[in-house]
């Protein structure tokens, strides 16, 4: 999920203040060579973008395309669904059919089910009172009430199993949640075996804010059927004997399922186009004023549809390296139809570049749903070869645009095909997808990050690895599990370069694509590809909450005699607080316009140079590049030889305390 970058012009406006602020006590223009993003494009690519040349497709065509014979993944579950919208209501009246394929070495005798849409029920359920009834900026109105009842829940042979259901709060015992069922089965599922159920259920659609429901006629289903958790099989992101992996629905968790198959019927109003996840498997059928669509999927973990009569619909088929087929359809809202090149040109490149970094897309499609002007409650978010821009509310975007897109798409891979568990290690899928969105906006618009500003915003770090609900606000989720991430993923690549880096990521999506893998297995990457161990590095910033600052401490300047010649003796201290990072750079400048730089390190808490030299030490800064990408606390990077100890103690903490209180105000 992209959460965006609503508030660039006020950290522009901070980033300038902050120059000047700097400037005064000497550092110069170095302290920061960009805004967060940079404003122009890089000089000419290498590589030329993806070109989007074919006209727009007036209407849905009908695309008849057969299932992939060969399987990806363990299909555990294996969903069919006929679903109904009822626009005038907002309901959505649905019957199922699912199987689930016991992939352990035990009888299991429950099945878990996750009801997310029953989040929405009251102002009591978990996801309520956690989120404060608003995610990112979009806040529940007096409409923004769903639910999910379930009519009917049968075995094959037609016994009624619902007076076995029993809603469960493992995570905080609210009993006003429901979005969690424990089923207990009339007969265990022995390993390799299946069982089958049927199931009739409604759910109620709220007006959009978090993910779910309608704008005015635009509908988006996400989460919108009973749908099985995942058994977690021994040896799974380290557990030590099979079971299920059971969680409500919270106001800072998204979600985590397993792979299987999808064959899903949406009927709607003659007049609406719909988006889904897979490919239409046969020609729409319309009848008394309704249409029904066939989607079939298989090797993902989820289906979203999303359904308009106002959608401006455009298709292009898409191939290269990695790629080796895919249909890539737009479902614009009008007000954007204007940029529709623009989304295109933004799906082909990330493809093409995530495809040729880390491994080929095996779908053979692509959806782009545009929410309308109201509906950014469903905008950029992912799901399985669907995903949704932000909503069409900018008559001009900007980077903001493409940079939706590139994110949204990268989910295909971290979320979609290395299908983490977003309850538990939410950081391996926004972290990683928030490092390779980076990527595909330097490599194809020449939009650089600002490393240095984005690990200034770190004001209260956490442990990655933890629990999503842990986060003390929505603000510090993200700020940890997208931000500080990332930020990790660029420390690696600091200390063993891009190419490595690279090769680091291509190799866990290679070893656990079509799996679910945890932060250790992840570590095990890093240390097979590049032959060291990590403990320290992942103990200091993934599973604890330490950023890493280097700062000159104090400089001590006195004239000396030597060989009868006044020389000048300067004794400085460098610190470091927080974890390690690696080898720092430090660089004196001395009155005569020499400069002296050396290398620490950085193993020790403290290391003091004490140089002596034919002039007076001017200045002394460490990591004047930023190298070190977790150094939160640039300020304290350089000091003036010549300030008091009054002045200089009241510079670093004034301006320190400055940067807390702007940077904690700027709400993602």
């Amino acid at each position: 999920m992209n959460l965006g970058r609503a508030k660039r012009f006020l950290l522009f406006a901070l980033a300038a203040v902050l120059i000047g602020l700097t400037a005064q006590q000497g550092f110069g223009d170095a302290w920061v060579s960009h805004y967060i993003y940079a404003t122009a494009p890089a000089p000419a690519k290498k590589e030329p973008p993806p070109k989007s040349a074919a006209p727009p497709v007036a209407q849905e065509p009908d695309i008849v395309m057969q299932p992939k014979p060969v399987a990806l993944s363990k299909r555990v579950t294996e969903y069919h669904i006929d679903v109904n919208l009822q626009e005038d209501t907002h309901m959505l009246t649905g019957e199922q059919s699912v199987t689930w394929t016991n992939p352990g070495k035990l009888q299991v005798s429950e099945l878990y089910f996750h009801l997310y849409p029953n989040a929405f029920r009251s102002k009591d359920t978990t996801f309520m009172r956690e989120s404060g009834g608003q995610l990112r900026n979009d806040k529940a109105t007096v409409d923004s009430v769903g639910y999910m009842n379930l009519l009917s829940l049968e075995t094959t042979e037609g016994y009624s199993l619902l007076p076995r259901l029993h809603y469960i709060q493992p995570d905080d015992g609210n009993t006003n949640d429901l979005t969690l069922a424990k089923l207990r089965l009339p007969a265990a599922v022995a390993p390799g075996k299946s069982v089958t159920l049927r199931m009739k259920f409604e759910v109620k659609l709220p007006q959009v804010f978090a993910r779910m429901g309608y704008a005015g006629n635009f509908v988006m289903a996400g989460q919108w059927f009973p749908k099985l958790a995942v058994y977690e099989t021994a040896g799974t992101r380290g557990r030590a004997a099979d079971g299920w992996n059971i969680h409500q629905y919270h106001g800072n968790s998204e979600f985590y399922s397993d792979f299987g198959i999808y064959s899903v019927k949406i009927n709607v109003p003659s007049s609406y186009k719909v988006a889904a996840t897979g490919f239409q498997t046969k020609a729409s059928v319309v009848a008394d004023g309704r249409k029904t669509y066939q989607y079939y999927a298989d090797d993902v973990h989820d289906f979203g549809w999303s359904a308009s009569p106002d959608f401006v619909y455009a298709e292009e088929p898409f191939s290269t390296e990695g790629v080796p087929g895919v249909r890539i359809k737009l479902y614009l809202d009008p007000q954007h139809a204007k940029f529709k090149d623009r989304y295109m040109h933004a799906a082909k490149s990330a493809l093409a570049k995530y495809a040729q970094w880390y491994g080929a897309y095996p779908y053979s499609t692509l959806s782009i749903v545009v929410p309308p002007k109201g509906g950014n409650g469903a905008g950029g978010m992912e799901y399985p070869t669907l995903i949704t821009a932000f909503a069409a509310e900018n008559d001009n975007p900007g980077y903001d645009l493409e940079r939706t897109v590139v994110h949204e798409i990268g989910h295909q891979y971290w979320y979609g095909m290395v299908a983490s568990n977003e309850f538990e290690e939410a950081w391996l899928d926004e972290g990683f997808t928030s490092y390779a969105e980076d990527k595909v906006m330097e490599s194809e618009y020449g939009v650089e990050p600002n490393l240095p500003m984005e690990s200034s915003y770190m004001t209260d770090p956490a442990p990655l690895k933890q629990l999503s609900w842990s986060y003390h606000s929505n603000n510090h989720y993200a700020e940890n599990v997208y931000m500080r991430a990332k930020l990790v993923l660029y420390g690696i690549e600091k200390q063993v370069g891009a190419q490595t880096m690279r090769k680091i990521m291509r190799t866990y999506f290679q070893k656990y694509k079509f799996k679910h893998p945890s932060t250790a297995d992840f570590q095990r990457v890093v240390e097979t590809v590049t032959k060291k161990k990590w403990n320290d590095y992942f103990s200091h910033f993934v599973y604890g909450s330490d950023m890493s600052d280097y700062s000159v401490a104090s400089i001590h300047v006195r004239p000396v005699k030597q060989d009868g010649k006044t020389q000048y003796e300067s004794v400085v201290l460098i610190k470091k607080t927080g974890g390690s990072f690696g080898p720092v750079t430090v660089v004196f400048h001395f009155a005569d316009g020499t400069i002296m730089p050396k290398v620490w390190d950085g193993q020790e808490d403290h290391i003091q140079y004490k140089l002596v030299h034919s002039s007076k030490l001017v200045w002394a800064a460490v990591d004047p590049q930023h190298d070190n990408v977790l150094d939160n606390k640039h300020i304290n990077n350089f000091m003036k030889a010549d300030l008091t100890e009054k002045t200089r103690t009241r510079w670093s903490v004034g301006i320190a305390k400055l940067l807390e209180t702007i940077f904690a105000a700027l709400a993602w």
